[in-house]
């Protein structure tokens, strides 16, 4: 039995902590966005539609194109993530059914790891693994920063599956557990 922790909202728009944000800044018109992140003083950026294996790299204060990273061998990717333990982004590849690791903020080192399944969502943990949610199978594995996986659990979508908030991050959140 694994228990996963759940995060439930409260539904009512006054208190909601997703009311309460204000837009500070938006990145110039281009192709769509499919996933974005941030380490240091830079933001990570993969656009559908960019030539493949591209990933943009622009400042995070003045969202200006900085240059353009390249994942060699990167189909299409959906989900990105950065870990700051390890100095690196994940990139979620659909079409090749795997995981790329990218070394920051330079792409000094760049390695690829089979998922056997369409990759979807990517978040990192506390202990930097990376937990990977997968469409065909309807798994979420986790693989270490090695690229080995740790376990994988059967997901039946009928539950929400999100991190634990906590009451100091947003004080309309209320935390439970379910059993998966």
């Amino acid at each position: 039995m694994v228990v996963v922790p759940l995060l439930i909202l409260s539904q009512n728009p006054i208190i909601d902590c997703a009311a309460v944000g204000r837009l500070l800044h938006t990145l110039p018109d281009g192709e769509p966005v499919w996933g974005v992140t941030s380490l240091d003083n830079l933001l990570y950026v993969l656009r559908d539609g960019k030539s493949t294996e591209q990933i943009e790299v622009n400042d995070k204060d003045s969202y200006r194109l900085q240059r353009c990273i390249t994942v060699p061998g990167l189909g299409v990717g959906t989900n990105m993530i950065s870990c700051a333990h390890n100095r690196c982004a994940y990139v979620a590849d659909f079409t090749n059914k795997s995981m790329h690791r990218v070394g920051l903020p330079h792409a000094t080192s760049v390695t690829k790891w089979p998922v056997n399944d369409k990759p979807i969502r990517i978040s990192v943990t506390d202990t930097h693994s990376v937990l990977v949610t997968c469409r065909e199978s309807r798994k979420i594995k986790e693989f270490s920063s090695v690229q080995t996986v740790n376990y994988s659990v059967r997901s039946n979508y009928q539950r929400t599956l999100c991190h634990r908030g906590t009451q100091s991050s947003c004080p309309a959140a209320s935390s439970l557990c379910a059993t998966v």
